[in-house]
């Protein structure tokens, strides 16, 4: 996996690319957002994540977000000192896929760099058509490629964001998704207003599943899957 490290701070970005290299991903540090946005050109080989620092030398980082946007669909992590909902909002809402405020666990990040790279690939339809597409939890069978879902055999008709809500629980089983995270991964928006939507999703997928335990609620944190007993 290709990851482009935008970092200003020498010191910091030779740490972190040290972790990164030791879990397989080659790194390219650019060190403003000028040579950030010449690394992305069009002709070149691509990458698979932007981790972007916002505390920039020559531009903003929220300003290099919204020109990395117009110019590909590589997804992007902001990776920055700003903690106030006002920056996480304006940073999803310039096209961010992800918000992480330092200092953060390292173990944190390798997994929100898996869980952009891996909705990305699903949505260019890197699923394949075999039966390792499909995600199975207990008597629930999610089909990623057809994105249709059944429970003991049975189809349920879901609709397109009730699928990518329960396909993104589903994934990572036992893990808590937070609000907000849901709501810029599914809609692809900022969560400020949106939480009554979310509410609404996961009722009428606990509903339309007949399993009301299958989606718990996390009370002042968001909602993790729970995967039935085999």
């Amino acid at each position: 996996m290709r990851v482009l490290l935008v970092e200003d701070d020498n010191h910091v970005a030779a740490a972190l690319s040290a972790v990164l290299a030791r879990h397989g991903f080659s790194v390219t540090h650019a060190r403003s957002g000028e040579e950030a946005l010449r690394a992305l050109v069009p002709e070149s080989d691509g990458y698979d994540v932007v981790l972007l620092d916002l505390g920039l030398p020559d531009q903003d980082g929220y300003e290099v977000c919204g020109k990395i946007r117009k110019r590909t669909s590589t997804p992007v992590i902001m990776v920055t000192a700003r903690s106030d909902v006002r920056s996480r909002i304006h940073g999803l809402n310039l096209g961010a896929d992800d918000y992480v405020v330092k200092p953060y666990d390292t173990g944190e990040l390798l997994a929100r760099i898996h869980a952009v790279s891996r909705r990305t690939h699903h949505e260019d339809g890197a699923a394949g058509a075999d039966g390792d597409s499909a995600l199975r939890l207990g008597a629930v069978r999610i089909e990623l490629p057809t994105r249709q879902v059944s429970v003991d055999g049975t189809v349920v008709q879901l609709t397109r964001k009730e699928f990518d809500l329960l396909a993104l629980l589903a994934q990572r089983p036992g893990v808590v998704f937070r609000r907000e995270q849901i709501i810029s991964e599914v809609w692809r928006t900022s969560w400020e207003g949106t939480g009554r939507t979310l509410e609404v999703h996961v009722a009428s997928l606990r509903a339309k599943l007949r399993m009301p335990a299958l989606i718990e609620t996390v009370r002042g944190v968001g909602y993790r899957l729970v995967a039935p007993a085999a």
